[in-house]
């Protein structure tokens, strides 16, 4: 099969964060008399309008309405619990105020905690941070909360005394020690932060946006700004959006990325945030990045992550307001330019998208991303001779192709392809092999289409055999493996590997058209009938559906290895 590269509700925040949460509807003892008064008043009425309001993701409407049904019962603890999580996700002002009558609250607490911290009582916020739990959601965030708000009061000598165990302990090291050396950079505590720096690095492996940030900021104010450039181009290379940005973040890299100890508590949320929504948590992370903007609202890689998360749930308007206060001179404007464009595309505003990209190209002269993204956008909506102009322009500007621009060749060889110019693709799937050799999806498209069409099977089977080496559980690339198989007349082998290939992708019309061409080809021809009719409701492309229905038919059922 070809491969074309390409939620929990808000509700779960009251169960997550608050310790003494009660049902979410009002209790069911009470009177008959008190729920008609509810009704009457308004009450009942918002409490329900909130609570689906917060299952969207529309805290600004669902704080409005529980406040509202909290104006008339101010003493029910479970509007006010509501409203508090509600006014604290939307950002408002009330958020702290509900906080204060709220003692066995988490949430309630480390908002608490971060008021103290930045009206500069940091003794009080280090009592309200000591306070936490060191378990569950809070076990990794109370000891980083703890040495910041030391660190804040001028007790830097305890701040470190608290993370440097933890830097050395089995769990999380990486942040221990990427914040221990954040405390000693703002001391001036230079080797010392060095050797946290450098440990950091190493804990964690790969690079990240805010990792890379911190590390060139370090490097650069140090005078190694060779260094800065190399840690700001790894990054790019891994994310190449992210180059669009390297020059402005190599600028802003003379100054320290957490220049307070404040920021140290936001940059704390953003970690925890950033680890918890890879472990599919996205609704506290969407809390914790909340409290990060209460503290730092230009701190740009939490509004990204924040964004992402609620496009994951497909809350695109409310992704493209968390990008709104971005300006126009942060070192990520330009990533964030590129979100506000892919989220206007997903909300059909696909020629408003088309008009950005293409300031975006002249914004940024040199650089091929936003033509790539340009073609990509067309690419999606099939207008494929659009997307291989946009796809020319970018290549256009690549000066030497490198391993990282086998995606571009890729992408321009699908659109060569789908138009049926197999002749180009072919030479776009070759070059994109010759930057990437071991890139799976190329393998497998070329592959693939060598396969479909008869030709080089025994180099389509190796090039396919590399692909699912690399992502054995990926169904399309099983499906392409069990497809060459059929092709070389390897039934037995072939119906095994495509049975395993539909357990991996049950709902893909392709995959299991194919399954039931294998049976077919094995004498199983009531199977093969049933997984026909099967990837029918699948909605197939009108080409693939119509060769399925005429197999169903019975007048090509004998060839049904031969008319694919």
């Amino acid at each position: 099969m070809q491969h074309v590269h390409s939620a929990r509700r808000w509700l779960l925040l009251a169960l997550t964060l608050l310790s003494a949460c009660a049902a979410a509807e009002p209790s069911p003892t009470r009177s008959a008399g008190r729920v008609s008064h509810d009704a009457q008043s308004g009450v009942f009425g918002g409490f329900l309008a909130g609570r689906f309001a917060l299952s969207e993701a529309d805290a600004p409407v669902a704080s409005s309405e529980f406040l509202r049904a909290l104006a008339a019962r101010p003493d029910d603890p479970e509007l006010l619990r509501q409203a508090f999580i509600a006014t604290l996700v939307a950002g408002r002002t009330e958020a702290l105020q509900l906080a204060r009558k709220l003692p066995d609250s988490q949430a309630a607490q480390l908002l608490l905690g971060q008021a103290e911290a930045r009206a500069g009582r940091w003794q009080a916020a280090e009592q309200r941070f000591v306070g936490l739990p060191r378990q569950g959601p809070t076990q990794l965030l109370q000891p980083l909360l703890v040495a910041w708000a030391q660190h804040g009061d001028g007790r830097t000598d305890a701040a470190l005394a608290t993370l440097r165990p933890l830097a050395d302990g089995p769990r999380f090291r990486s942040v221990y020690a990427l914040h221990a050396a954040l405390i000693a950079d703002q001391a001036g505590r230079t080797a010392e932060a060095n050797k946290f720096y450098r440990q950091a690095q190493l804990e964690y492996g790969g690079m990240n946006l805010r990792l890379a940030q911190v590390l060139a900021s370090a490097q650069m104010r140090h005078g190694h700004a060779a260094e800065a450039q190399r840690i700001l181009g790894e990054l790019a290379t891994s994310a190449p959006d992210i180059a669009l940005a390297v020059p402005s973040l190599m600028a802003a890299s003379a100054s320290p990325a957490v220049p307070r100890a404040a920021d140290g508590i936001a940059e704390a949320y953003l970690a925890l945030a950033a680890s918890v929504r890879a472990q599919d948590a996205g609704d506290f992370a969407m809390l914790l990045l909340r409290l990060a903007l209460d503290l730092r609202p230009d701190l740009t890689p939490a509004r990204l992550l924040a964004a992402d998360q609620l496009e994951n749930q497909r809350h695109l308007d409310n992704a493209l307001q968390i990008l709104a206060p971005v300006s126009n001179d942060d070192p990520l404007i330009a990533v964030v330019r590129l979100e506000r464009v892919g989220l206007a595309e997903r909300l059909g505003h696909t020629e408003d998208s088309m008009h950005d990209l293409q300031r975006l190209a002249r914004d940024y002269p040199e650089s091929p991303v936003p033509a790539m993204r340009e073609g990509d956008l067309m690419r999606s909506r099939q207008r494929f001779a659009e997307a291989i102009a946009a796809y020319d322009r970018a290549i256009a500007r690549i000066k030497t192709p490198q391993p990282t621009d086998w995606l571009v060749y890729y992408d321009r060889g699908i659109c060569y392809e789908r138009s049926r110019q197999w002749q180009q693709a072919e030479a776009d799937f070759k070059q994109a092999l010759t930057l990437a050799p071991d890139q799976p999806f190329v393998l497998n498209y070329l592959g693939y289409s060598w396969a479909d069409m008869g030709e080089n099977l025994t180099q389509a089977r190796a090039m396919i055999d590399r692909a699912v080496q690399r992502r054995p559980d990926d169904g399309a690339i099983v499906d392409s493996l069990g497809w060459v198989m059929l092709r070389q007349g390897e039934i037995a082998d072939a119906v095994r590997t495509l049975e395993r290939a539909v357990e991996l992708d049950p709902e893909d019309a392709s995959i299991n058209g194919h399954l039931g061409d294998a049976y077919w080809a094995a004498g199983r021809k009531l199977e093969a009938v049933y997984q026909w009719r099967r990837a029918l409701t699948f909605h197939p492309e009108p080409d693939d559906a119509a060769k399925i229905e005429a197999k169903l038919q019975g007048g090509q059922q004998s060839t049904a290895v031969s008319d694919q």
